[in-house]
């Protein structure tokens, strides 16, 4: 017989994994609806619908599903879709999936999505800095010695302690989802429980350096 202990764990994995395979179709998705640049009514009622269909109520509540999810239900409330709207929906469905590779050799780009709004300012002196994803101004240890040169220090997770948490360009084939990763998805949780940390790209990122 399974010990409680383990079930909960077992509970647990089918949890998470079930998660992943649903954000995955769900890119899958939005990337069907941006295929033809047009965001008609159908489209938004179907993927809100299916995003409802296949997340419990706290998966509702999780990044990056609730920050489309309640985009989604804010525009069909009144049951029209304007210009701005569809065109709204439409930037925040290509943030969510990277949007478009820079270059054919390029398959994935970095999530836009879960970046602060308005953007912070950056200091180096004694701040701890994360990175995630491939950059264009070299390696992750390169851009590690960039950062501590100027008085910062790096970590290599995410973590309560953590200030900066800064997001590729070009997307990680690592990744676990074609344009976010885990980082990404613990960094915007201790952000959201108001652990103070600033989530940025390497574009804004390179304005202070």
């Amino acid at each position: 017989m399974i010990e409680e202990p383990e079930q909960e764990r077992a509970k647990v994995f089918r949890s998470g994994h079930m998660k992943d395979r649903n954000i995955d179709e769900l890119i899958g998705l939005a990337k069907g609806i941006l295929a033809d640049g047009v965001v008609l009514k159908q489209e938004v009622e179907y993927i809100f619908t299916w995003i409802e269909s296949h997340f419990d109520e706290q998966g509702l509540n999780e990044y990056p599903v609730n920050s489309i999810y309640d985009r989604l239900k804010e525009v069909l409330k009144d049951d029209k879709l304007t210009t701005v709207e569809a065109e709204d929906i439409k930037n925040l469905l290509n943030l969510f999936t990277g949007g478009k590779p820079i270059c054919e050799q390029v398959a994935d780009m970095s999530s836009e999505l879960p970046l602060c709004q308005p953007k912070p300012d950056i200091n180096f002196d004694g701040q701890v800095f994360c990175f995630t994803g491939a950059f264009t101004i070299g390696t992750r240890t390169q851009c590690e010695a960039i950062i501590k040169s100027l008085g910062g220090k790096t970590s290599k997770s995410v973590t309560k302690k953590l200030d900066y948490l800064v997001i590729g360009i070009i997307g990680s084939g690592a990744w676990i989802h074609s344009s976010y990763g885990r980082k990404i998805e613990k960094a915007v949780e201790y952000r959201d429980k108001g652990q103070g940390i600033a989530i940025i790209s390497e574009e804004y990122l390179i304005k202070y350096l």
